[in-house]
Order: C-alpha cells, then structure tokens, then sequence
C-alpha cells in the first residue's frame, strides 16, 4: 500500500505545481499581480495612493466667440418655453370585441380592454384640443394630462376620419393657453420646424427638424402632407409641428418605418397642414362635422395606357373614368374619357390634386373646369355641393373593339368576367378570368380563377375597362398586372410583343 500512496501523492505533486505554473504563466501574460496566489495573511495590506488631478477651469471657448450659436440656443430654449405648456399628452381606455369559437362549435363573444397613447394641443381658451382621429376613435375614455402634470377628463366634440383629424374639449371652467394656427400655404422646404408630443408615453418630448418636402401622400385620404425629419415616434401622432414663432403649422399624423410591427423613427415623419386642419376645426365647431365640396367623377391617373388609349400626347391632368347621376359634373355636362386639365383656374397634374382642391372648394362655389375631348380644348361650369351619401357612378360605355384590338387580344389570349357579389363584398375590385388560351402570350402565367385588380397600376373594375387597357398595353409594351391567386398578391408580367 505505502508505494501506491507515495505515486499518488507525487503525481498530486506534480499536477499542483503545473497548474500553478500554467495559472502563473496566463496571469504574467495578461498583467495580472502575483500576490494574488498568496494567503490574505501573508499579502501585505493595500495602501490608496492619492492621485494628482488638475481639471480645466476655463471652457473651450469663451461666449463671446460662439455669439450666434449662444443666441440660437436660447431662442430654441425660449421657444420651447412657451410652447410646451399648449401641448397635451392623451391617455384613452376602450373596448376590442373578439368573437370566439366554443367547443359545442357556436360562437361567444369576449370582451378586451384596451389602451392607447398620443399627443394633442390647446387650440381655444376653452380648452378645445386637436388631435388624430386614429389616436381617440372608439375609446370610451380620453384622459389628457397637461405640462404642470394637472389631468382632465375629456370629450369628443367632432371627429373627421378622412383627414384624421378629432376635436375633444376639456371638462373645465379654466381657462387654458392656446397655441396659434399658422398658414401653412407660407411654409417652405428646408425651414426650421420642432415637433412636441408624448412619444413612447414618455411625456413632454421636443424634437428639431426641418420641412424634407410638401405635397406628400400616403393614401387617398392623405394627401399634400408635410414631411419632415424631426423625430416623431409612437405617440407623437396628434402633437403640433411648430415654426421659429410657436405657431402651429401642422398636426403630426405618420411615419415612415421598415417595420411595420414595431414602428420607430427613420427620418421621415408626415404631417396634417395647418390650414386643412383649421378648415376642419371650424366647420366641426360651427357644424359639428366636416363638410367638403363634391363634383361627382371617379377619376383614373394618366399612366401611359390611359394615354395610348384615348390618343393623349401630354402627361398632365386627370382621366375621368365614371360620372355620378345628378352630380356637378353631369351638370357641367362631363363625359367619361374626358381628361381635367385645369379648375378653377389651378392646373392639374394629377388625380389627387384634383380632388383636393375639390373637397376644397366651398359649397355653392361656382367653378370652371377645364378639359380635354377627343383632341380639343373646352371649358365647362358648374357648382360645387356637398356629397350627402357615398356616390355611384355611371359605367363607360363599353367601346366595340377595333379589328386590330381584337387581333390583339386573341395574341394575349384571356378572357374574363365581372365578379361576382360574394366575392366582390370586401371592398376587392377586379375582373376574373376564365379561360386562357394555349396559344396565347398569357399562357404559364395566367391561370383561370385569377383575380385581376390593375394593370400597369391603374386599378380594374370591369371586364370592358380590363380589355379596352390590355389592348392598349400589349400592343406596345410588356403589360404589368397584380393579382390575387389563392389568397397570394403577386404581379406578374406579359411579354411585350416580338420586335418590341
């Protein structure tokens, strides 16, 4: 046994002193101490050494050799001084209704509370307050809280969901500090703005920027934003964008971001004019809703197949496509295929701005409309009234096809119909097709089934539209349509024809 024990103990021996070598090695490599291997009470006790430190008692530079910058940054503080005080964080309790499937195979509803976060600012000493119609629409409670941290119960007055845009008043007597509309027709790529809001429920938040451009558009219902890149975020929507004087020149309302689950700022933030929104603000007071002036036409933009189809060398104005029965424009005597070049003495580039300075124009506003007619130049007169209920437009006319239309169209080889009213109940437009021809240019892309919503953009609503553009298309270009197939958005492409 002693020989067996006297091994083990050489070879503990050897592994100790090894693994302190190795450790001893690694801790000289990386400049660590050797005391550290000792028994605390064999290292000797630690003594702080007091360390010479002289800090700089002058600044980089003296005040009067950034004069200007000094100046600039006590107007920015100055500013934000007497804005902050008019600007409002919104916090809204409501309700989402979810239906759910039972295990007996019926349906129950459950019932969720659900919060939301925005800014607004203080337009009336009454403590009127404008905000996002998206920020407060369907909430049972608004609770804005105000810059000293005093909170309020509030009401809704008037709401206009097309510009998004609400009005809610404070439940008080007091009297509050309002900030001021400016003209925003005044404001000017490039100039100072500040934007101040409630971003993240964080509170009080003011951002610098500049106005990056006008006339933007996000939708339909959007149109000739701001856009600037002060930082706006998540809750910012309702805030004031504000120039170098305080005043109000508009309403932060979007942002542009890469994820749309988790939205934050890019640099691209948009927001309501001013002017639109105290053109809203006065008519919900006076009326308690916004009120916009109608003509009646549904209207198609000028891409290259409207062109080509109508025989239309410029690239300005705006298509009409259908006519409201009893409208401004059936009084005017407006046509399908007319083509809106100029109202009320503005030109006009395209759709959007048609209808803006449409839903512009006071009611019982005589205007003149100028348009385009199968080569010749007319002015037409008519007045503006207010649209009461959504409008239906009278269909082109179908066209019969030209022979070399329908040699065309036999070389794209499809053909389509109308959908039908099931298919057709969720707001989708479009043609579906029914056949497809072998020998057709549309075979292996097309497939039976597929529902066509554009072509080359411009959207499809019948059958006579879809062949009267196809035509139109496929006679000079490769034709680009968007479609629907088994519940998959694709756009697909059709092959320009040989020698194109």
């Amino acid at each position: 046994m002693l020989p067996a024990i006297k091994r083990f103990l050489a070879l503990l021996f050897v592994f100790v002193v090894f693994f302190f070598l190795v450790t001893a090695i690694r801790t000289w490599r990386s400049g660590g101490d050797f005391s550290a291997f000792l028994p605390n009470f064999l290292q000797k006790e630690k003594t702080h050494r007091v360390e010479a430190f002289t800090p700089s008692r002058t600044s980089a530079l003296d005040i009067s050799d950034v004069e200007m910058l000094s100046r600039l940054n006590e107007e920015y503080a100055r500013l934000t001084k007497a804005v902050v005080p008019s600007v409002v964080s919104i916090d809204t309790v409501g309700e989402r209704t979810e239906k759910l499937l039972d295990f007996r195979g019926g349906y129950r509803i459950r019932n969720y509370p659900t919060q939301g976060q925005g800014s607004g600012v203080i337009v009336s000493e009454e403590g009127h307050i404008i905000t996002n119609h998206h920020v407060i629409a369907g909430q049972n409670q608004i609770r804005i809280t105000l810059h000293g941290g005093k909170t309020y119960n509030a009401s809704l007055v008037g709401e206009d969901p097309l510009l998004d845009i609400a009005i809610i008043k404070v439940d008080s007597k007091e009297k509050f500090v309002p900030l001021k509309l400016g003209d925003s027709s005044l404001v000017e790529v490039g100039q100072l703005v500040f934007a101040v809001g409630n971003p993240f429920g964080l509170g009080e938040t003011v951002t610098q920027g500049i106005i990056s451009a006008k006339e933007r558009s996000l939708a339909d219902n959007q149109r000739d934003l701001f856009q600037t890149d002060a930082a706006i975020n998540p809750g910012n929507s309702g805030g004031p964008l504000v120039n170098l004087t305080g005043e109000i020149i508009g309403i932060n309302a979007a942002i542009f971001s890469v994820d749309k689950e988790n939205p934050s700022f890019q640099g691209v933030g948009f927001s309501i004019p001013s002017n639109d929104v105290r053109e809203a603000l006065k008519q919900i007071i006076e009326r308690g809703r916004p009120i916009r002036g109608f003509l009646g036409v549904q209207m198609r933009d000028l891409d290259p197949t409207v062109r080509a189809e109508l025989g239309y060398q410029d690239t300005a104005g705006s298509a009409v496509l259908g006519i409201t029965p009893n409208s401004p424009a059936e009084a005017a005597g407006l046509i399908p295929n007319d083509i809106v070049q100029s109202y009320d003495g503005k030109s006009i580039r395209h759709t959007h701005q048609l209808i803006t300075h449409v839903q512009r124009t006071k009611i019982g506003e005589k205007v003149k409309i100028g348009i385009w007619r199968e080569g010749k130049k007319m002015e037409l007169t008519t007045t503006i009234t207010e649209a009461t209920s959504p409008p239906i437009y009278r269909e082109i006319p179908p066209k019969t096809p030209s022979k070399n239309n329908i040699e065309i169209l036999l070389g794209v080889g499809v053909e389509v119909r109308n959908l039908t009213t099931e298919k057709s109940a969720g707001n989708v437009r479009g043609v579906v097709v029914t056949r497809i021809l072998a020998e057709g240019s549309a075979s292996g892309i097309l497939k039976a089934n597929d529902l066509i919503v554009a072509l080359n953009n411009s959207p499809i609503t019948n059958p006579n539209e879809f062949y009267l553009h196809l035509a139109a298309s496929a006679a000079v270009q490769s034709t680009s349509l968007f479609i629907l197939r088994d519940g998959q958005r694709l756009r697909v492409s059709l092959p320009a024809p040989s020698g194109k």
